[in-house]
């Protein structure tokens, strides 16, 4: 075991004060000590110093993740000591037992909740098993499970230079795919910002760089700006007696990386790369009276974009969030948003859920446990799959809201997007199985129809009306998605039991007795996955009965033909043999995919066509198959982003015969003669294999895409080193593009 510095035990005496000193105000004086007696706790083992996989000391990481616990996120005692006793607990350097009787019952439940996340992960992070179910249902049980995992995600994003490659992008992309949206839903703004810029900064680090570059050489103009904005409204402020503070707040990284790429715009024409922030020192009771007044006052002096205020204080979000938001024309008419919040808004948009619960009482509580009771629906349904699960919980995660009114005018809330029938399922789940329509402001509207903030809404309901699969494609929220599901499998299961009816009443007329065999021969010869499909469609008339008795006439002759059928089955198996060959895909088994798998159905991904030699990854698919892609692949960053829960590791284990496409792009010369010369160092002098050759010319140069099949990287560097030689060429590169 790698011996303590004499640097890092000045570390640990350092963190510990400073850890005492911001848990002053919620410490008891007999808590020093059990704080004191959890860090020796998480520190030793056989009286040596546990390090973490990082080479970091364990008790380090556990006072930086007790300090954001404290300081970031705002938590008290027990969480405090949660935060530095889960890693002891995980690594069996203390039991639970001995928790429970140290520091109490409600310490070693959430401490024991912390541990199973950890171990889960351990376990394996696939999505093909129940992983993230239970990860999830372990949050929902106690809420600072979460706050504290967040916390120790923030730790270790912090230091991921300290992890290889595979563990950084790997931790990155559980970060990107749930902790930061997590973060995000349960109000931790500054957290949810750092945690994407610092995925960024790992999974597309060429443009981090960029963008990081750009903003520190605009920096003094931007200070200089943000200088001549508020000085005026300061003044105008003053006069008003109120107490505030006036700060500019520059975007993250991530944030203008994402307007870059939905605006199509490079860099310099982003024009809102900062926020100018009002922070007022308000009694509650006049909170909202004082933020209108500031209001007034920038709008006064600036001209606002009417279409861009947010009212987030008469109607909070439903994580706390109250703020009023505007964008006005500033100096040198740039376009500058304002967002104007008290003391008491401020700490809950920075702080979230746990400044929601000081207040507690205030605007915003509702919302937030309904949030909590929808996922914990979502989390109790054993019925659906790992994938359809995930990605339903998550429309709970990121979501920009409307509001609209009942006909008793109670206020309720959805996501952008959401529907006439998302609505209904909210009001009841009968309701939404028979919703035909609605009224929207005294006005007959489809089910489709989209919510917008203020509509008052009647839902419209018939006896007659039954769920449609198609409705799936109408609903947004989770909710409505859910209770629609278990309709239409209801609805299924009943049409099957009448497919069932009617295939026996047919096969009891034709004198034909129904068993496993044959059922398992139906099911199979009409392509269904399971019984049940089959049954459906016999009763909804998409397999026609007397399809079925010429089946059976056909078994029952090919019963009577055993030598003949022989030869049938035996010319089939040849002809499967065949159509299987694939010496890239699937001949040869060439990939390791997650670590210990082999044998495992893939295909290469078209977008960025990998070699062997090239680094990759695998994308399991939404039909069940995993997709082979570059790690450099243009998708790349958005899919650990969007879908990192389907990432697996993949590596190559052989197929040094096998022949992969790859595709060149060249320019050069139009000189005489020099295509050929290309051609020729490509298909006499290396023996390469061309595909296609396709040559523009303009000017004097010309541009050309070579698609060429190649056995790994190696010989496609030589190929490309070989072609560079040719005179008259001026560069070749791989591109991703299929020819």
């Amino acid at each position: 075991m790698q011996p303590v510095t004499e640097k890092e035990r000045t570390e640990i005496v350092s963190k510990y004060r400073h850890l005492l000193r911001i848990s002053r105000n919620i410490l008891k004086n007999e808590d020093v000590r059990q704080i004191r007696q959890a860090i020796e706790l998480a520190s030793l083992q056989n009286r040596e110093m546990v390090r973490r996989r990082s080479g970091v000391l364990a008790v380090i990481h556990a006072l930086d993740v007790a300090r954001i616990v404290i300081e970031e996120i705002g938590l008290g005692r027990t969480s405090l000591v949660c935060a530095l006793l889960y890693d002891a607990i995980q690594s069996s350097r203390v039991t639970l037992d001995k928790v429970k009787e140290e520091f109490g019952e409600k310490v070693a439940d959430i401490t024991e909740g912390l541990v199973k996340v950890i171990d889960l992960y351990n376990q394996s992070s696939s999505i093909e098993n129940e992983n993230f179910r239970k990860l999830l249902l372990t949050f929902a049980k106690d809420i600072r499970v979460v706050l504290i995992i967040i916390a120790d995600r923030l730790r270790t994003m912090r230091t991921l230079d300290l992890y290889d490659e595979e563990s950084r992008l790997k931790i990155s992309a559980e970060v990107s795919y749930l902790y930061a949206p997590m973060a995000h839903r349960l109000g931790l703004y500054n957290i949810k910002s750092e945690l994407e810029d610092l995925v960024m900064k790992y999974t597309n680090p060429d443009m981090y760089r960029y963008i990081a570059g750009k903003l520190n050489e605009t920096k003094k103009g931007r200070e200089k700006y943000i200088y001549e904005f508020i000085e005026p409204l300061k003044n105008d402020l003053s006069k008003l007696g109120l107490k505030f503070e006036i700060k500019g707040r520059t975007k993250t990284i991530n944030s203008i990386y994402n307007k870059m790429k939905k605006q199509n715009v490079e860099f310099e024409q982003v024009y809102d790369l900062f926020a100018i922030r009002i922070i007022l020192d308000s009694e509650i009771e006049k909170e909202k009276s004082d933020c209108w007044k500031v209001y007034s006052v920038v709008t006064d002096k600036y001209q606002p974009n009417p279409s861009r205020l947010r009212d987030w204080i008469s109607v909070p979000k439903s994580n706390g969030y109250e703020s009023l938001h505007t964008t006005v024309l500033g100096p040198d008419n740039k376009w500058i948003e304002v967002q104007i919040r008290t003391q008491r808004m401020n700490e809950i948009a920075e702080k979230g859920l746990a400044a929601h619960w000081k207040y507690k009482g205030i605007k915003g509580e509702a919302g937030m446990d309904k949030w909590l009771a929808n996922v914990r629906e979502i989390l109790e349904n054993p019925e659906k799959n790992a994938v359809e699960f995930f990605d339903d919980f998550k429309l709970n995660l990121y979501d920009e809201e409307v509001f609209v009114f009942t006909p008793k005018g109670e206020l309720r809330r959805f996501p952008k997007g959401a529907t006439v029938l998302d609505f209904a399922f909210d009001i009841h789940t009968e309701v939404g199985k028979k919703c035909v329509g609605a009224k929207v402001n005294q006005r007959n509207v489809p089910i489709k129809y989209e919510l917008q903030n203020g509509d008052h809404i009647e839902i419209i309901t018939s006896n007659h009306q039954k769920p449609a699969q198609d409705w799936l494609n109408v609903v947004v929220t989770s909710r409505a998605k859910t209770k629609l599901k278990q309709a239409l499998r209801e609805l299924q299961y009943k049409e099957a039991e009448v497919g069932r009816e009617i295939l026996l009443r047919r096969l009891k007329n034709w004198k034909v007795e129904l068993n496993d065999q044959l059922l398992n021969q139906l099911v199979k010869n009409y392509k269904k996955k399971t019984v049940h499909d089959f049954y459906l469609d016999v009763a909804t008339g998409k397999i026609d009965m007397m399809d079925v008795k010429e089946f059976l006439a056909e078994q029952e002759r090919k019963e009577k033909e055993p030598e003949k059928q022989a030869e049938v089955e035996a010319l089939k198996s040849a002809e499967n043999f065949v159509q299987k060959t694939d010496p890239v895909e699937n001949n040869e088994d060439i990939l390791v995919i997650d670590k210990n798998l082999s044998n495992v159905e893939y295909r290469f991904a078209k977008c960025c066509n990998p070699i062997l030699g090239d680094e990759i990854f695998g994308f399991v698919s939404a039909t069940g198959g995993i997709k082979i892609h570059r790690k450099n692949c243009p998708n790349a960053a958005d899919m650990r982003k969007k879908f990192g829960y389907r990432i697996v590791p993949a590596r190559w284990s052989g197929g040094a015969d096998a022949s992969f496409q790859a595709t060149l792009k060249i320019t050069g010369n139009d000189d005489i003669g020099i295509v050929t010369n290309i051609s020729h160092v490509i298909s006499k002098e290396l023996k390469v294999k061309m595909r296609s050759i396709s040559v523009d010319s303009h000017e004097g140069t010309f541009e050309g895409t070579v698609t060429v099949f190649v056995h790994n990287t190696s010989d496609l560097d030589l190929l490309i080193r070989k072609i560079k030689d040719v005179k008259g060429v001026f560069d070749v590169t791989r591109i991703d593009t299929v020819v």
